[in-house]
């Protein structure tokens, strides 16, 4: 499919990708089989005038106690279910991961199959065939030293799109036994080498591979945008793809359409509308770039608000390449997103700031305002 979009210089080219293959492990799941018998045939019942066994049992309590323990044991299910999937749903999007300023920053969005950034390897990321890295940072690329790490696989880089056909690091290897199909990393064209260097890699280079939109699947697409961090960044938007009959057809009826179409003419245009945004660590002029307006009316943006009170200054975090609650505060005026899901808290503080702190923010916007707290503390713990 190709995709529309403007041409840009080398310097300004934004996006590098790295597909990996994974080991060809063969799928460790048995078949799985039918739990209970088939029903037997029915019979018709003929009633008598003594009483039911059921009816001695369920006075004796035997089936209240049954009954008890099959509702314990779904309470217990459901709980862990909470547990082990700890999550955010936003906009038809379920969101889950960690990101403490500093720390780590691993955002999952299932339905995309994607993460943004790889502080370390939680094991919902294995699951992910994208990942995106925002910046070198280790809180945000160094869960790809157990993503990526093998000198023994084969690598052609074509402006940074790594293949892997081999090797067993621990996030391919692992896929394999899922029998998951090849992952593709996105990492920023500037630290090529760096990542060069991370991975061992001393293969034969490819041909050169350009633009900066990337297919995800068919109705699937990612750009990246520029951002501002105190090393070269990057953020992206996902777009859905759809088709819209050209304007000019609309008043066609159905065969004369079908007409158009068999002789070759293209009778639709491509529509991408941005799903989907994230920004990793960055300052808020990323918001005045109208370049990045996308990023502003994607329905989801998962933006860093590493600061929320008046212990740091706002120049305090510009120099450190952040954003500080109050400019979000302030540029409210172009934030056209559904939701927006904040991220990247300093440690300092606990889940009652981060509330209170998003509480003023709320009230300023019409869009719905979530804080990513997984990891965080209460203060009354």
């Amino acid at each position: 499919m190709q995709f529309p979009f403007n041409s840009i210089s080398s310097k300004q080219e934004m996006q590098v990708s790295l597909p990996i293959v994974p080991s060809k492990i063969p799928s460790i799941f048995p078949f799985h089989h039918p739990i209970y018998p088939p029903h037997p045939p029915h019979k018709s019942l003929s009633f008598q005038t003594q009483a039911s066994p059921f009816k001695s049992l369920k006075t004796s309590g035997y089936l209240s106690t049954i009954s008890r323990a099959i509702d314990e044991e779904e309470e217990y299910r459901k709980a862990r279910a909470a547990v082990t999937r700890k999550g955010i749903e936003v906009e038809g999007y379920f969101i889950e991961g960690l990101s403490i300023g500093g720390h780590e920053t691993c955002v999952i969005v299932p339905e995309l199959k994607s993460a943004f950034d790889i502080g370390r390897c939680p094991a919902r990321a294995i699951h992910q065939n994208f990942v995106f890295i925002t910046h070198a940072h280790l809180d945000h690329i160094g869960g790809l030293c157990n993503v990526c790490c093998s000198s023994h696989g084969l690598y052609n880089l074509k402006h940074g799109l790594f293949e892997n056909h081999g090797g067993l690091p621990m996030y391919v290897a692992s896929r394999g036994l899922y029998n998951l199909k090849p992952p593709t990393v996105f990492v920023p064209p500037c630290i090529k080498e760096d990542v060069e260097k991370l991975l061992d890699i001393h293969r034969t280079m490819g041909q050169a591979f350009s633009g900066e939109t990337y297919e995800l699947r068919n109705d699937i697409v990612v750009r990246p945008f520029r951002t501002h961090h105190v090393i070269p960044s990057q953020g992206y938007v996902v777009y859905s793809v759809r088709k819209k009959l050209k304007k000019q057809y609309i008043h066609l009826k159905g065969k004369q359409i079908e007409k158009l179409k068999k002789s070759g003419i293209e009778i639709t245009d491509i529509v991408l509308s941005p799903e989907v945004a994230f920004t990793g660590d960055t300052t808020a002029e990323y918001m005045l770039d109208p370049r990045n307006a996308d990023a502003l009316r994607a329905k989801i943006l998962i933006t860093e608000a590493t600061f929320l009170d008046d212990g740091y200054s706002i120049d305090h975090a510009r120099q450190h390449g952040h954003t500080h609650l109050s400019e979000i505060i302030e540029n409210v005026q172009w934030i056209r997103n559904k939701a927006v899901l904040l991220t990247h808290f300093s440690s300092r503080y606990s889940i009652e700031d981060i509330r209170q702190a998003v509480s003023k923010l709320q009230s300023k916007l019409s869009a719905k305002v979530v804080p990513l707290t997984e990891g965080f503390k209460s203060m009354h713990t």
